[in-house]
């Protein structure tokens, strides 16, 4: 087995933790193979308008022809290092993540954090002077506002789980998870303001969600029921059987067509012994085959 389809039976066989990882990863590459041919063919100048057809952009009216956006770009990233640091955090978190909740949930988790991101970025630009002077301009990509969720989530559900850390030792992942919000989302606000704020909106989701099911509430599941609906609709249909029904035969009817098919097999056998084989006809031949008789014991009994 090559690669490739170890990679496919991976993806079908995996868990969501690991659909997302591979999504994450195919698309980096797809769209640095792009990038890449562009600057072959002298095109460099076109990665810009790659990166609008995906990106979420912070001004409404350009979100309004452009509505996938608020999906697609939960999977994008540029740069290696945003890609390799929001695929670690996903995979750690996510492994305990799935332990404690479920796969499902996971996924949910994910896409409602990364719109929940998404929602944030864009009423940010649309509200705050500060930020709407470059909302033309402005748009976001990357994992890191549905990862936040995920992290955050798991954290707030299970505070008091340990994990262990290089060089430090065992630690409870609340901690770990607030150090990485307070680095990734506050410090240094003045710099990347809009992804920050969308970090925050991942966030939260994952808070809100960690505190419902707490309480025995899962606030996924709807989202879930309508992702199921979705892939319904793209799910290949099987072709219906045609079933028949037909009128049970009387012993009557089944008597007498035992006794046409003997007659029958009655008369080839007779053709047989008086001109031979050979001068049965095709149709004959076949009857003879299907009645299980034989040519040779049709002459020993004659």
């Amino acid at each position: 087995m090559n690669i490739i389809e170890e990679i496919k039976d991976s993806f079908k066989e995996g868990t969501n933790l690991t659909r997302l990882i591979y999504i994450n990863v195919g698309v980096f590459l797809a769209l640095h193979i792009v990038i890449l041919i562009l600057f072959l063919l002298n095109k460099s100048g076109l990665t810009y308008n790659v990166l609008q057809l995906i990106a979420v952009p912070a001004a409404l009216s350009s979100l309004a022809v452009k509505p996938w956006t608020v999906l697609s770009y939960m999977f994008l990233h540029k740069d290696f290092f945003h890609l390799l640091f929001n695929i670690l955090w996903l995979y750690w978190f996510g492994k305990i993540f799935l332990q404690y909740i479920g796969e499902k949930s996971l996924l949910s988790v994910y896409l409602l954090g990364g719109l929940c991101g998404a929602a944030f970025f864009i009423a940010a630009y649309n509200i705050f002077p500060v930020l709407s002077e470059d909302i033309s301009a402005s748009m976001a990509l990357g994992a890191s506002a549905a990862v936040m969720a995920v992290v955050v989530a798991i954290a707030a559900y299970a505070p008091h789980h340990t994990i262990y850390i290089v060089f430090i030792g065992p630690v409870k992942i609340i901690w770990v998870a607030l150090a990485g919000f307070i680095l990734s989302s506050i410090v240094d606000f003045s710099v990347n303001t809009g992804g920050k704020i969308a970090h925050i909106g991942g966030a939260l989701l994952g808070y809100y969600f960690a505190v419902n099911y707490r309480k025995g509430e899962n606030i996924t599941l709807w989202f879930e029921k309508l992702m199921n609906t979705v892939l319904y609709w793209f799910r290949p249909r099987k072709k219906k059987m045609k079933v028949t029904h037909r009128r049970p035969v009387t012993d009557l009817e089944y008597n007498t067509k035992v006794v046409e098919k003997q007659k029958e097999i009655d008369r080839i056998l007779d053709k047989i012994s008086g001109k031979g084989y050979n001068s049965l006809t095709a149709e004959e031949k076949a009857t003879l085959f299907k009645s299980g008789a034989s040519a040779g014991s049709a002459s020993e009994e004659k």
